[in-house]
């Protein structure tokens, strides 16, 4: 008996570790590494070399949805606030009345050509109308390709927010088959609105709770990443046992987690990035595992069928007609189509009408997983040549080399981010940096390098800096991004342009904004003096109650124009806002600061004052 568990042990960890492995392989040829871990599933189950005859359907299904969960939640916690302000509308159009467009596209065709009644049919669309956000993105980002931001994020949205809609569609329509009626359908929309609002307000009070414990319980090291799993999972299952959509409530769980102050995010951030590829390692082989190639003979026309339907007609009709109020570019409108790659969440679906005993179950099913096997080969193989061809990809950036976050006292948050300064980056460009960008420690050919006074940055270069999880996009865009920093970029700049005399009052007064006990008759200029010295230089950041204040130009050692931004990114607990301030940069650097070159050009050009120019006095109001 210990002999067999043991060989099982092993046999399990194999496979594992040659899907780890295989994904090496997958890089080199292109080739979507879901596939391949599909590809090993089959070769060892009934019909390949491992001849392991696998037909445990409620297994494969409690495998499937329990990884599901798992990557959606990630699918939310890696997704930023900002993806969802740049394309919600085109994402959420695409996740639901697109699926309910490709779902009766594909089913009309499938009721003509495998005479199945109508119910099968769009249960069948269903089962393949979800796109598979894992496959996307891994194609994505092993094959090199950076998409232009808007395309990106339309893809993101859409698919990790459409996989509740197909599932709840396919589950839906199973009760169905046979005896379709008037109450039928009122039941099912109502059911709809049930799962989704119970989902939804499940997701978001999830969300909320798994921060807050985390944020008040004492843990020791290690033990975060395992509690945020453990939660999320705990939410999928509560919500699903009070008839709500479970894989809803942990996307939307992850969306609240991932963009909330949450304490240890870099080493829980980790955790999800290996647990995810756990859970697509596992759910592949398992699909793998579960089908029956031997079958695929006897649907492999009407499925190869389908699969043309699908990716050639439905897709591309959902998604023109989906985007067409948002203005998007035949070019960019042709590469969403293109990219509905079909994965897990089809093949999972498709295990539905086995557990539910239906007689077209294993039709279905092996019909369905041949969908998605064309799909990974024909459309994940051409994404790449397809994006450069419709000339949809940007420079690829260099972000962060690591982050690893500082545990210090109080609720103060800090890491450490290392960038290697990419060559057409505004911190490559021989300007000076902004104080509060000054690196910490300098790796220049594997040396550290002490820079000195008006010395700049280099390609190459390894950049190490003390920051606060918000400082990391402005970072970005310095030391990793491939354009020049407009004077629009109000991360940089601000909302608005204001003179160095105006007085706190007039801040305070004009933008109905409270400074606390700060002296109203004190002057911008002041401010910065008494904070920074005779060092103050451009791009130097004060926060000043609910604002934050920018040196834009400075002159004999005083600053003659500040940006004022009037919403900066939330900032949690007592940080102070100088991570590379007098007391950390002691520790790392032989002088504190230099005094400013006040005839040097800052980093990005400041705006023109004429544009958004704040008044400068009281009497200015009348404005």
């Amino acid at each position: 008996m210990l002999t067999l568990i043991n060989l099982v042990i092993l046999f399990g960890a194999g496979l594992l570790v040659l899907s780890a492995f295989t994904s090496l392989l997958s890089k080199r040829l292109g080739v979507p590494i879901l596939l391949v871990f599909l590809g090993i599933g089959l070769l060892v189950g009934v019909d390949g070399p491992g001849g392991i005859a696998f037909d445990n359907a409620p297994l494969a299904y409690f495998v499937g949805s329990l990884a599901m969960a798992i990557i959606l939640f990630d699918a939310g916690f890696e997704t930023p606030w900002s993806t969802w302000r740049l394309a919600a509308g085109p994402g959420l159009v695409l996740a639901t009345l697109g699926v309910l467009a490709t779902a009766g596209l594909v089913g009309a065709t499938a009721v003509y050509l495998m005479d199945v009644d109508w119910v099968t049919g769009l249960l069948l669309g269903a089962i393949v109308a979800s796109t598979d956000a894992a496959a996307v993105f891994l194609l994505l980002r092993m094959s090199g390709v950076v998409l232009r931001e808007r395309v990106k994020a339309t893809l993101e949205i859409e698919s990790g927010s459409n996989d509740p809609v197909a599932i709840f569609l396919a589950l839906g329509l199973v009760p169905l088959i046979g005896s379709p009626n008037p109450s039928d359908l009122t039941e099912f929309a109502l059911a709809f609105l049930q799962q989704f609002s119970i989902g939804g307000v499940g997701g978001l009070v999830g969300g909320f709770l798994i921060l807050w414990l985390i944020e008040h319980l004492e843990l020791e090291e290690g033990l975060a990443p395992l509690l945020v799993a453990g939660l999320a999972v705990a939410l999928f299952s509560a919500v699903n046992l009070v008839n709500g959509s479970g894989f809803l409530s942990v996307y939307v769980a992850g969306l609240v987690v991932g963009n909330g102050n949450l304490k240890g995010r870099v080493e829980v951030q980790r955790f999800q990035a290996g647990l995810t590829w756990l859970c697509q390692i596992v759910l592949f082989l398992t699909l793998g595992l579960l089908a029956t190639p031997s079958e695929f003979l006897d649907v492999g026309i009407d499925a190869l069928i389908l699969a043309a339907v699908l990716m050639f007609l439905a897709r591309p009709l959902a998604v023109w007609i989906g985007l067409l109020p948002f203005r998007f570019s035949r070019s960019e409108t042709l590469f969403v189509s293109w990219v509905g790659l079909r994965g897990a969440v089809s093949i999972l679906l498709a295990i539905v009408p086995l557990l539910s005993g239906l007689d077209e179950g294993h039709v279905l099913f092996n019909t369905a997983f041949i969908i998605v096997l064309a799909s990974l080969l024909f459309q994940g193989w051409t994404v790449r040549p397809l994006a450069k061809a419709l000339k949809l990809t940007i420079p690829p950036r260099i972000g962060p080399l690591d982050r690893v976050e500082l545990t210090l006292p109080g609720d103060t948050q800090m890491e450490v981010v290392a960038y290697r300064v990419h060559a057409e980056s505004p911190a490559a460009s021989g300007r000076p940096l902004p104080r509060f960008a000054r690196p910490a420690l300098v790796l220049r050919q594997g040396r550290t390098t002490d820079l000195e006074a008006g010395e700049a940055l280099r390609a190459g270069d390894q950049a190490f800096l003390f920051a606060t999880p918000d400082q990391v996009p402005l970072f970005d865009k310095l030391f990793a991004g491939t354009a020049d920093i407009g004077s629009d970029d109000r991360l940089f700049f601000g909302d608005f342009q204001l003179g160095g005399d105006t007085s706190l009052e007039d801040l305070a007064t004009f933008y109905d904004i409270t400074l606390g006990d700060l002296p109203l008759d004190q002057t911008l200029a002041h401010l910065f003096e008494e904070e920074f010295g005779e060092t103050v230089g451009p791009g130097d950041r004060l926060r000043v109650g609910p604002v934050e204040l920018v040196a834009i130009s400075t002159g004999e050692e005083q600053v003659l124009s500040v940006g004022l931004l009037l919403d900066p990114p939330a900032r949690p607990g007592p940080i102070p806002y100088l991570p590379t301030g007098k007391e950390i940069l002691s520790l790392f650097r032989k002088r504190a600061g230099r005094k400013a070159n006040a005839a040097s050009k800052p980093l990005p050009s400041p705006p023109d004052p004429a544009q958004g120019a704040a008044p400068k006095s009281k009497q200015d109001k009348s404005r």
